[in-house]
């Protein structure tokens, strides 16, 4: 799934959502539509399964709309509610199916809004609260992110709940500072206060400060993205994540190399922070969408794949990988990468290897190795170091 497609399925919505009125219409429609576009065979029970069997206490035959299957395992259950109803009202029922089974996800929809809840809070009990929500006609480049994630070729049950449990603190804490700007609460005046004011902080003292505090910190945002826009039209460094038109469209493989390094660097930094840039020589991955910040790059042709990871003095170093699963045993060698920009500390990871310089670039050296060559054998001389 690209990003194209899915603003194509998009605008697809937006032209069938006046001709769809019924739960079933919204499930053939919308709903069925938008899992096939991430990759899952939806004519396939084994793997999408339509009436999914989730037995409630005493109830018997208790059907969710559709469960995702992984080794005839349900991993995610998917709800769907017709088009014109309102989603607040109907978790409850997806909140009994849940107990019930080994899912570890859960989706609400009506076709447009796109509920995810896990079982973040308490194991086996559904939270309350989503912990990511999207709305299919107003799409952002962070939701394709995340969309992505739940796609057949990129769904990783560990790495998507370490990402979920990061999406929910995420929302939580915005929502605490969206209320403290429009109105701080007693305990966020005084924390700004301790350092501010010496005197005793009394009631009336953190009233007169709170319309203070509150100016100053929606001033303190507005200059923010003032700045922001202000880099988007002067600074060249600065690039977006939107796919520059004329270039190739970034691929599913990019994105899922993309999610891995995300994951990697998830403990270190927000995972907003971590974007990406496609060219025509690379697919690259940057700390805060600055060029110069690389962190990781990744070409990939029909025959080999090669990484590339920055060492301390921003030269690149190349790595021959076979898979997409080897980028994981260079945890530490990423890692180290973004410590070239959030740290002056950096541990010496590159002195005790030995590196080839080349012309195409600066290659970590095969460890050297004795063979044993049988008599009358000719010597392959491209294996000897």
């Amino acid at each position: 799934m690209t990003i194209e497609e899915l603003k194509t399925f998009s605008q697809r919505v937006s032209q069938l959502k006046e001709h769809v009125s019924t739960e079933e219409a919204t499930k053939m429609s919308l709903v069925a539509p938008f899992f096939q576009l991430l990759g899952y065979d939806i004519f396939n029970p084994s793997e999408f399964c339509p009436e999914y069997t989730a037995d409630v206490g005493i109830k018997k035959g208790e059907k969710v709309d559709y469960a995702i299957l992984i080794n005839g395992n349900p991993i995610i259950l998917i709800e769907v509610k017709s088009i014109n109803k309102n989603l607040d009202k109907h978790s409850s029922q997806l909140f009994r199916y849940f107990a019930t089974t080994n899912a570890r996800f859960a989706i609400l929809t009506n076709g447009i809004t796109y509920r995810f809840y896990s079982d973040l809070t308490e194991k086996n009990k559904m939270d309350k609260d989503p912990f990511y929500e999207f709305n299919i006609l107003n799409l952002s480049q962070e939701d394709y992110n995340e969309i992505t994630k739940f796609s057949k070729d990129c769904f990783n049950v560990s790495s998507v709940t370490d990402n979920a449990s990061i999406l929910m603190y995420s929302n939580q804490f915005t929502d605490y500072i969206k209320a403290q700007l429009q109105n701080p609460n007693d305990d966020f005046v005084r924390l700004f206060l301790k350092d501010s004011y010496s005197g005793v902080k009394t009631q009336n003292v953190i009233d007169r400060f709170r319309p203070i505090l509150r100016k100053s910190l929606n001033d303190f945002i507005d200059k923010l993205v003032k700045e922001r826009m202000t880099n988007l039209v002067n600074n060249s460094t600065y690039t977006s994540n939107d796919e520059t038109p004329g270039k190739p469209e970034t691929t599913t493989t990019e994105l899922a190399f993309y999610n891995m390094v995300q994951n990697i660097l998830a403990s270190l930094v927000n995972p907003d922070e971590i974007t990406y840039k496609r060219t025509e020589s690379y697919f690259a991955v940057l700390y805060t969408n600055n060029v110069r910040k690389w962190i990781a790059r990744i070409i990939i042709s029909s025959a080999q794949m090669t990484l590339i990871i920055p060492d301390e003095n921003k030269n690149e170093i190349r790595y021959k990988i076979s898979s997409l699963d080897d980028i994981n045993n260079y945890s530490q060698q990423i890692q180290q990468a973004l410590h070239l920009y959030i740290s002056n500390s950096l541990p010496q990871l590159y002195d005790n290897k030995k590196y080839l310089h080349t012309k195409w670039g600066i290659y970590e050296k095969p460890i050297p190795y004795k063979i044993q060559i049988p008599y009358g054998e000719r010597i392959d001389t491209k294996r000897v170091v």
